[in-house]
């Protein structure tokens, strides 16, 4: 799945700018996948808990991301891109919660942190290894060559999913629920508003989200329309080296999870980013944005693997694991979908170093909301 993903997000800005799509209008078709995401995000969660053939979900987002691909392969004009980026945007509705629970139902509470670390050793595997044959694609042969490439990647995801045995996915344990195969009694949805740790864990998601979403967009416009030698091998490199470093740090951050607690991991997360939006602000070469990225690395591996983790606790034995994320995924994606284009509009009249600066801000802002207010949420013993 991670390589059929690789070739959007940072590719496309990179893509559009190279087309001569203005900031303006880059940021909107990014707004406008993101907020098609975020319309999915509830029903799909709840979708997700409900079905039990959480594989046809995965292989139902993985088709409509290769024929996102083909669309945006053969035609840069404003309406393809636009629906482009909405069917793309959509999939993030199934596919993660879809991923997270098949991996809960699969290992439960007691093996989760190990199990997300090592999907994520493998899902910035994915990353780095493709964004750097995408990379080469691009220069090489053609930017539109890229999401050919992305639609032919899908078929092996499909193989892949085919190996996981569906006996083995217990339903009432990959909603989270009391129940491994038959869930018991079920939380009422209104009672997650209740959950004050949720609440404010998902409004630091959020500030975090909106720090993040534009950060590399940003970067990647900037390279597109500078008309940079090799630009495509410096996109990839600038995509490679964070998943290098999660690749490595992932299985990491799921051990101290367990012997730190969730909270201390959570604050190193979330406190470079602010750091990270700075330096981006003031760097100079393509040098130093890549140095950069390391801490992009160490940071997606922190955010990436405690968020499924924090939900995780928050949401033992009420059933609703999926529609709990499902509700922050709305959130935060309303915030990524916001920011890409605020801070293409900012960038417009005041720079690009303004944005990094004011994402870097925000960002501080969510540092401060989990230090002051989040809890432990690790279990001094797991029932299952």
């Amino acid at each position: 799945m991670a390589d059929v993903q690789t070739g959007f997000g940072s590719f496309v800005s990179f893509y559009l700018a190279d087309q001569g799509w203005s900031e303006e209008n880059v940021g909107f078709v990014l707004t406008a996948g993101g907020l098609s995401g975020v319309v999915g995000q509830i029903p799909g969660g709840a979708l997700v808990d409900a079905m039990r053939r959480k594989r046809l979900l995965i292989a139902a987002g993985t088709l409509m991301i290769a024929a996102s691909a083909v669309l945006l392969a053969l035609s840069h004009d404003f309406p393809a891109v636009f629906a482009a980026e909405v069917l793309h945007g959509a999939t993030g509705a199934i596919i993660g919660p879809a991923i997270a629970a098949v991996s809960l139902g699969l290992v439960g509470r007691r093996a989760m942190s190990g199990r997300i670390g090592r999907n994520q050793r493998f899902d910035a595997a994915g990353n780095a290894l493709t964004a750097a044959s995408l990379g080469v694609i691009g220069n090489y042969v053609s930017k539109s060559a890229i999401f050919f490439a992305v639609a032919a990647m899908a078929l092996p995801t499909l193989a892949a999913l085919g190996r996981i045995r569906p006996r083995e996915i217990a339903y009432g344990r990959a909603r989270n629920a009391a129940g491994r195969h038959e869930p018991g009694d079920l939380q009422r949805i209104f009672d997650l508003l209740k959950n004050r740790p949720l609440l404010i864990f998902a409004a630091a998601a959020v500030l975090y989200r909106f720090a993040d979403a534009s950060m590399l967009p940003l970067v990647s416009e900037s390279l597109g329309s500078g008309r940079e030698r090799h630009a495509a091998l410096i996109m990839a490199a600038i995509i490679v080296v964070p998943q290098i470093i999660v690749a490595i740090a992932a299985p990491w951050v799921s051990h101290y999870a367990e012997q730190w607690g969730r909270k201390p991991v959570l604050l190193i997360g979330f406190g470079l980013e602010p750091l990270r939006g700075i330096l981006f602000a003031s760097s100079a070469s393509w040098y130093s944005v890549v140095a950069v990225q390391i801490l992009d690395g160490i940071t997606g591996a922190i955010i990436t693997v405690m968020t499924v983790l924090v939900m995780t606790d928050l949401t033992t034995g009420t059933g609703r694991f999926n529609l709990a994320r499902g509700v922050v995924g709305t959130c935060t994606g309303i915030a990524a979908a916001v920011s890409t284009t605020a801070t293409g509009v900012i960038a417009a009249g005041f720079g690009r170093p303004a944005s990094f600066l004011t994402a870097a801000g925000v960002a501080a802002l969510a540092v401060l909301l989990l230090w002051l207010y989040l809890p432990e949420s690790r279990p001094k013993e797991y029932l299952d």
